[in-house]
């Protein structure tokens, strides 16, 4: 391989991981808030893959009628049902004090469900998939001949990696809420004798995972896809949960292990289209395994929450 040619693979392979990235950044931090306060939300499977239907329905009907913003349409309607849903965790998990493992994957259940119910309902039985017109990528710096593969990347990849993970970072560590938020993760008991209302922040944590959540399934389907199939979610949402040990509950880690994952996801697609040879099962499973070993590494002696997985009732 040329030099020019190693450049150009090089770039390309760093464009597709900031792309890959995208929705693991956003379900991954979603994650961090909801168990930050003490939650195991494992509902983030179902919630993403249900945000990419009503995103992708909302959308396609929106098209449909002549509205020019359709794409906007999508994303709000997703966000609404990832809200919906993580009211729905936060009643089960905090108000009643249900196991959170059994609730999260009730709510897994019940998104998939809904989600493929809805698209029968919505399409119908047809033997194409039906599509639209997804977001298109932004190049806010043209004319850079080896960085435009780079910098071609969509609204929301931007919005993730410059305003998400730099919001999430203030929020937890240096606003009220978020010293809240974590010390109702620590300790519900004193948080509660020191006038903060658990419940409260514990249902804020949640919407925002739910509305976070809601967003990386959205984006597959409204901007890196423009379609709707029952795998497009493809457990990314254990994936997460995964990033989110790895990352040690902090953001700006989640960033990190999003990238570590999509840029073995991002490779694993070029070698097999570079011809590399290995069995393409290897290469598909790649990325998982260097997950696996990362979590393995980074996760042994993790500190977690100290009221993890632990409803709170008050005395």
């Amino acid at each position: 391989m040329s030099e020019a040619s190693l450049l150009a693979f090089l770039v390309g392979l760093l464009a597709a991981t900031l792309r890959v990235a995208t929705p693991l950044l956003y379900a991954t931090i979603g994650e961090v808030y909801s168990e930050r306060s003490g939650v195991l939300n494992l509902g983030i499977e179902g919630v993403m893959f249900l945000g990419a239907f009503v995103g992708f329905a909302a959308a396609a009907q929106a098209e449909a009628a002549g509205w020019g913003a359709y794409l906007w349409v999508g994303l709000v309607a997703a966000m609404i049902s990832g809200l919906l849903m993580a009211l729905l965790m936060a009643l089960l998990s905090v108000t009643l004090g249900l196991n959170q493992h059994v609730a999260g994957l009730g709510i897994t259940l019940l998104c998939t469900g809904l989600a493929m119910f809805g698209f029968r309902l919505v399409f119908g039985e047809r033997p194409v998939l039906p599509r639209i017109s997804p977001f298109s990528q932004l190049n806010p710096f043209p004319g850079t001949p080896i960085l435009d593969p780079l910098l071609n990347q969509y609204l929301l990849t931007y919005l993730a990696f410059l305003v998400l993970v730099p919001a999430s970072v203030w929020v937890l560590y240096h606003s009220n809420f978020g010293l809240q938020l974590r010390a109702v993760g620590e300790n519900p008991e004193a948080a509660d004798a020191a006038g903060i209302n658990v419940f409260r922040i514990r249902y804020a944590a949640l919407a925002i995972s739910g509305v976070l959540m809601a967003l990386g399934g959205a984006f597959l389907s409204l901007a890196q896809l423009g379609a709707f199939s029952p795998g497009i979610v493809a457990g990314r949402g254990w994936v997460c949960i995964a990033l989110v040990i790895f990352a040690r509950w902090d953001p700006l880690r989640a960033m990190f292990g999003a990238l570590l994952f999509g840029g073995m996801f991002a490779l694993q697609l070029r070698l097999q289209t570079q011809g590399f040879q290995l069995p393409y099962e290897v290469l598909l499973a790649l990325p998982y395994l260097v997950t696996i070993l990362a979590l393995a590494v980074a996760g042994r002696h993790a500190p977690y929450p100290g009221a993890y997985l632990k409803p709170y009732r008050r005395e």
